[in-house]
């Protein structure tokens, strides 16, 4: 049994004609807007001053932790957070030159490398700044709250607040484990090392991490440096001395220098998460152009890892001393120039690098203690 069809009838009757007059309006949302890279000279411009932020930052910070560990027995809270905030600073420089490296020839590291190397970057990128906060904090109790006694609890306090501070950095920067490498449809050849949220709703993911970029990264950190160094300022301008001029110019160059280097930054990128949110319309030039913003902008904030040293310690007088000591001491090479702990009469320990010249005396009432302290040296010696 066969069945036949025949299909003319349906093709000859059917003179219906369908037209459309709906112009055809394309959705830029749906046009494909590839990332440009760095041109040659702007890549080795910032590749560049990159290698010059990793040789300053990198010395810097070794000098300050040289400087400070070799008197860690006399350690302030401040030299304690200090010298934290030079660990973290280097080991952000650390990943510089991978990053000059990738500007010029793109990822070529590979996809481990890419996480680790964000993990670093981001888990060192909140302590430092967290533990500039804990500067300006202390500083805040050494002049405000100066007759308060807490020298008791004051170094294990300080101890539990560096572990905080590195556990919550740590925690923040567990959204690097989403970094991974990608290629570009400009150019195949060339990869890129960049955060893939390939688990749930990706702008979800995009709008948490960067609120508590801006939380703990800027906005929290930024509140109390300006609370505690307003308040120190106000203080300082009741005081009488000479001194106080120097150490407000201080205190404004550290907050100058963090709103400088970093609010651009920040801002960038919540232009960024602006334009992926759909809050600012969508533009492929736009777009382009904030990227590379955040290219400069971030190589921009990383030199702030070079003036913290700057800032922190070698405009102090106390660490200029203590460097020059240790200096004179590697370049003597004697016995006398050994660091000597003298107990003065408050109990506690000071350290003089040739304890038959200086004697460190923080009150002018305990200079006949000092003097004793010296005779009792010289008849040891």
């Amino acid at each position: 049994m066969s069945f036949t069809f025949d299909f003319e009838d349906y093709f000859s009757n059917n003179d219906t004609i369908y037209s459309s007059h709906t112009p055809y309006v394309v959705d830029p949302k749906t046009l494909t807007c590839e990332v440009e890279l760095m041109g040659p000279t702007a890549a080795l411009t910032t590749c560049f001053l990159l290698i010059i932020i990793f040789f300053l930052a990198i010395t810097g910070n070794l000098i300050v932790g040289w400087v400070i560990f070799a008197h860690r027995r006399m350690l302030t809270p401040s030299d304690i957070y200090l010298f934290h905030l030079t660990v973290a600073d280097g080991l952000m420089a650390l990943t510089i030159p991978f990053l000059a490296v990738a500007l010029v020839k793109g990822w070529i590291f590979g996809s481990v490398m890419c996480r680790f190397l964000t993990l670093i970057i981001e888990a060192n990128f909140y302590t430092s700044i967290l533990f500039l906060s804990c500067i300006s904090v202390d500083r805040y109790l050494v002049i405000v709250r100066a007759n308060e006694n807490l020298k008791s609890r004051q170094r294990l306090c300080t101890w539990v607040l560096c572990v905080a501070v590195w556990a919550l950095g740590s925690a923040l920067s567990l959204p690097a484990l989403f970094s991974d490498t990608d290629t570009l449809e400009s150019d195949p050849q060339r990869m890129i090392c960049s955060k893939d949220f390939d688990v749930g709703s990706a702008t979800s993911w995009r709008i948490a991490t960067r609120l508590f970029l801006h939380i703990f990264g800027f906005f929290l950190p930024l509140a109390v440096m300006i609370t505690c160094y307003s308040i120190v300022v106000v203080r300082l301008l009741r005081t009488r001395g000479f001194q106080k001029h120097k150490a407000m110019k201080v205190i404004i160059s550290v907050v100058v220098a963090f709103l400088l280097l970093w609010a651009p930054y920040h801002i960038t990128l919540m232009v960024d998460t602006a334009l992926r949110t759909d809050l600012i319309p969508f533009d492929c030039g736009v777009r382009r152009a904030v990227t590379t913003a955040l290219d400069v902008t971030s190589s921009l904030a990383l030199f702030h890892s070079c003036i913290n040293p700057v800032l922190y310690a070698f405009v102090g007088q106390k660490f200029r001393n203590n460097m020059s000591h240790l200096v004179r001491r590697k370049v003597r090479h004697g016995e006398d120039d050994q660091p000597v702990d003298i107990p003065d009469i408050r109990g506690q320990r000071g350290s003089c690098l040739r304890p038959r010249l200086c004697c460190f005396t923080p009150i002018k009432s305990f200079q006949s203690q000092c003097h004793l302290n010296m005779l009792l040296l010289l008849k040891l010696a």
